[in-house]
């Protein structure tokens, strides 16, 4: 049975997780409405990620007898200055997301919770994964500018990239 304060600890980070899925969904149709679409389907594609990692943590809940409560979402923001500030907010998101898992690893230590502790290394390496390609999407907008004829460029690098991930993902 699961300690009542990691339930609660993995139903904030549930609450996290939806928040990110409809962070990137709203950054998602931001891009569509700019006709990036090399960008939206990246950013729908982090939605439905970042949704399988609620779905994650509800079912740990309910495997180990815990009381899965679910969120309601705070509207995230819609509504950005750029593609660079797009995705600096989105490697905020994902570091805040990162330090709120290790801090429940942290907590797993204390409550000696080895179970949960061995769930949340998959959320460790996910996180790294996550910032790295979020950091090299970042590198490539410095490199290529912001102007209004580099918006394609970067839509394509974004693009290539998330065609990338999909085809690792495939292979796994």
């Amino acid at each position: 049975m699961l300690d009542k304060k990691m339930e609660l600890a993995l139903n904030n980070q549930l609450e996290k997780e939806a928040f990110s899925s409809y962070s990137y969904l709203a950054m998602a149709v931001w891009c569509d409405q700019k006709s990036m679409e090399g960008c939206s389907q990246f950013f729908y594609r982090q939605a439905e990620e970042e949704h399988m990692h609620m779905m994650k943590i509800l079912a740990y809940l309910i495997e180990r007898n815990g009381q899965p409560i679910i969120p309601s979402i705070k509207k995230p923001k819609s509504d950005y200055k750029s593609i660079y500030d797009i995705f600096n907010q989105t490697f905020a998101q994902e570091k805040e997301v990162t330090q709120s898992i290790h801090d429940l690893i942290n907590e797993t230590q204390k409550l000696n919770d080895h179970s949960t502790q061995n769930f949340l290394q998959w959320y460790v390496s996910e996180q790294r994964e996550e910032e790295a390609v979020v950091m090299k999407i970042l590198d490539k907008i410095q490199l290529i500018g912001e102007g209004p004829m580099c918006l394609y460029y970067i839509d394509k690098e974004v693009e290539a990239i998330n065609k990338q991930i999909v085809s690792t993902e495939a292979k796994a």
